[in-house]
């Protein structure tokens, strides 16, 4: 079964592909790629990750005959640098914690440690608070690991349900980490880039989709793909004399848009913030 919807939804993105159209995990996917090519080790860890908690990644195959396995990201060419993804023990304490160390060590390397569920990362609090958030203010200690948090209020249950944006943006000083919500294929692609490529290295907390992954809002068309940067705030395109704006994030923004032009509203702008913190304040004005 598996194999057959692995095969179903790489048609689907071939074909969405060819209609200039990019979904989320092959954005990510379309990140990776050159950041190995460029010499850059890319590691990926946490509870699903191979697949995808939402079965979105795929990053390994395997056989379900001899079940062998065959990662295509380890695969681009020779002299690439080793892409490594692993599904973690369920404990995030332990596998975020492992992870930060790689990243204080391998400051080269994009390390990212993916939540199953946002909420998730409650078992991980201590690592937050002690390392990620205040190493460098306390020891001088740098690191630009990668916290990747299904968000949404779209779960099973009380765990299942959120990312707590609030919580990390209660932890945000004196420029300690970045935290973005990104609504495209496109501005994920850039924002992992950036990671790579900033030499302010500094933890980043991605809020990552559910019920988006696949959605044609959240797709990007591929020439969004080749402009220079991760945009901290999308403008409201093709909105000229705008009677109100609305500055929204994420999965709401993107259901208002659909409600606009369901309504066929030409007067309001929908704004996207996709970092908030720093705050980018002269985006904004």
């Amino acid at each position: 079964v598996a194999d057959c919807q692995e095969r179903k939804r790489t048609l689907q993105r071939k074909t969405h592909f060819e209609g200039d159209q990019v979904d989320w995990a092959l954005g990510e996917a379309l990140a990776f790629d050159p950041v190995l090519l460029e010499g850059t080790p890319v590691r990926v860890a946490g509870q699903d990750t191979r697949r995808g908690t939402f079965s979105q990644r795929h990053a390994v195959l395997v056989d379900h005959v001899d079940e062998s396995e065959y990662t295509p990201l380890e695969h681009l060419a020779p002299e690439q640098a080793p892409f490594m993804i692993y599904d973690s023990v369920l404990s995030e304490f332990a596998a975020l914690g492992f992870e930060y160390g790689y990243s204080v060590v391998d400051r080269d390397a994009l390390v990212c440690w993916e939540a199953q569920f946002g909420d998730f990362a409650n078992g991980a609090q201590t690592i937050i608070d002690q390392f990620i958030v205040a190493a460098e203010d306390k020891w001088g200690q740098r690191s630009a690991l990668t916290l990747l948090l299904p968000h949404g209020f779209e779960g099973q249950g009380p765990e299942h349900s959120s990312a707590r944006i609030e919580r990390f943006l209660a932890l945000c000083a004196e420029n300690n980490m970045r935290v973005v919500y990104p609504t495209t294929a496109a501005q994920y692609f850039h924002v992992l880039r950036r990671q790579v490529h900033d030499p302010d290295r500094k933890p980043l907390v991605v809020f990552t989709p559910k019920s988006m992954l696949r959605h044609p809002e959240a797709s990007s068309p591929i020439e969004d793909f080749t402009r220079e940067r991760f945009l901290n705030v999308l403008p409201a395109n093709g909105i000229i004399n705008a009677e109100r704006i609305m500055v929204c994030s994420g999965k709401s923004g993107q259901e208002l848009r659909v409600e606009r032009k369901k309504r066929q509203d030409t007067s309001t702008a929908i704004v996207f913030m996709e970092q908030f913190y720093p705050f980018p304040e002269a985006e904004l004005t």
